[in-house]
C-alpha cells in the first residue's frame, strides 16, 4: 500500500524554502470497496455508490439512479406551495390552535419531505416490487433475455 504526501511550499521572510507535509492521499484506502456487488456511477460534478446490490437489478437500480433528479424536478414542482382558494374558518383556526397545544407548542408547523427523500423512496420501491416480480419463472427469463439485448446492443453501439 502506497500513500500519496503532498506538502506546501512556504518561503521565510529570509528567503528559506521549506515543504511541510499538509495532506496524505491513499487512493487504495479511499477507492476500495467492501465484499459484495456495488453499483457505481460518475457523472460531472460527483458519484453515486450503491452498495451490497443484487446484481440481477443493476440494469434497473442505474435507470433509476438516472432518472432520480428528473423525478426529484417532477416532486418539487408538483410541491410547490399554492395560495388557499378559501380563507381558514374560525373552527379551523381553533382545532389548529388545539392540536398545537397538544404537542405543548405555541406553533405547529407542518413541513414537507425534501424531493430527495421521495425519489429514492421511489426508486426502493420500485426495486421491491421488481424482487415480487423476480418470483416468476416468465419474468426472470424476459428480464435475461433483456440483460442479454442490453448487453449486445451496448457492444454493437462502443
Amino acid at each position: 500500500m502506497t500513500k500519496t504526501i503532498f506538502y506546501k511550499k512556504t518561503v521565510s521572510s529570509k528567503g528559506r524554502v521549506k515543504y511541510t507535509p499538509v495532506y496524505e492521499y491513499d487512493q487504495t484506502l479511499l477507492d476500495s470497496f467492501p465484499k459484495g456487488t456495488h453499483l457505481v456511477m460518475v457523472y460531472p460534478g460527483g458519484t453515486s455508490k450503491r452498495y451490497n446490490i443484487d446484481p440481477n437489478y443493476a440494469a434497473m437500480i442505474a435507470a433509476g439512479r438516472v432518472a432520480e433528479d428528473a423525478v426529484c424536478d417532477a416532486i418539487a414542482e408538483s410541491q410547490k406551495l399554492k395560495p388557499q382558494k378559501q380563507p381558514i374558518t374560525e373552527e379551523q383556526r381553533d382545532l389548529w390552535r388545539k392540536l398545537a397545544a397538544s404537542f405543548n407548542r405555541d406553533d405547529y408547523p407542518l413541513i414537507r419531505p425534501a424531493a430527495i427523500d421521495a425519489a429514492e423512496a421511489a426508486v426502493k420501491a420500485m426495486i421491491k416490487e421488481a424482487e415480487k416480480l423476480m418470483t416468476n419463472e416468465s419474468v426472470k427469463a424476459a428480464f435475461e433475455q433483456f440483460l442479454l439485448v442490453a448487453e449486445l446492443s451496448k457492444k454493437e453501439n462502443n
